[in-house]
């Protein structure tokens, strides 16, 4: 078996247990199987469709704040909290501090394609115009040095992605507007900050940051997903990534 196949087996396995059937959305599924080809539905076997918690993952409060992402539904946190604290430490500004602690909360909890974007979006209703900008646009700053900085083209992008990959060209383009923009360092900032490895041997709290978000991320008391924001339909989907519709 192939690992694709290891691992829909085993998952197909945890399903049996569920007393609702579980579909992908096709951005699960493209790249491993045609998105134009009909999706194989399993056989209903007299259950109902996933429309609501599902049991496989830990339950969200009803009002579910930013810690409670972290906590829940966001992948290991090592990474953004070691880029928080780097930050902290060599005295940037807290606005820098809460852009790194949440550059890449994209891909920890939503979709890795793009993921500078996507972070941007779902954080706009949330904070200062200047960290979401930051945090879109170091997607594209990252593949470019800047030795004002003492900033680097990554190591590993080149194990990652070979020496000769050269980013597309609306990342060129994203480049060359942020650098002209008066928010370049800030964003810049976050790719100085950013931890290309990984130090196992390096504990940080996320309640390290509790004034810094207190103080710099706008909270809403209906919890996230549930304000009507132009963004909570995201947050809604972290927490049912399994709903039918």
């Amino acid at each position: 078996m192939t690992t694709l196949e290891r691992a829909e087996a085993a998952e197909h396995a945890a399903s049996q247990e569920l007393d609702r059937i579980v579909v992908k959305s096709a951005i699960y599924t493209s790249g491993e199987r045609d998105p134009r080809q009909p999706a194989a539905r399993p056989p209903d076997q007299g259950k109902r469709y996933m429309m609501g918690d599902d049991p496989r993952l830990p339950r969200m409060p009803a009002r579910p704040t930013l810690f409670d992402f972290f906590r829940l539904r966001f992948g290991p946190s090592a990474h953004p909290l070691q880029s928080a604290r780097l930050a902290r430490k060599s005295g940037a500004d807290e606005k820098v501090v809460l852009a790194c602690l949440l550059h890449d909360i994209a891909i920890a909890g939503f979709i890795r394609a793009d993921h500078g974007y996507w972070g941007a979006q779902l954080l706009e209703p949330y904070v200062d115009e200047e960290v979401s900008w930051a945090i879109r646009y170091h997607q594209a700053l990252r593949f470019f040095p800047d030795a004002s900085v003492g900033y680097e083209y990554p190591q590993m992008y080149v194990k990652l992605f070979g020496s000769e990959y050269t980013p597309e060209p609306y990342i060129h383009e994203a480049y060359r507007h942020a650098r002209a923009h008066r928010w370049y360092m800030t964003s810049r900032l976050i790719t100085v900050n950013d931890l290309y490895s990984f130090d196992p041997d390096v504990k940080v709290e996320l309640e390290e940051f509790t004034d810094v978000v207190g103080r710099h991320f706008r909270q809403p008391k209906e919890g996230l997903g549930f304000d009507g924001s132009p963004s909570a339909h995201m947050w809604r989907t972290i927490i049912w990534p399994t709903k039918y519709l």
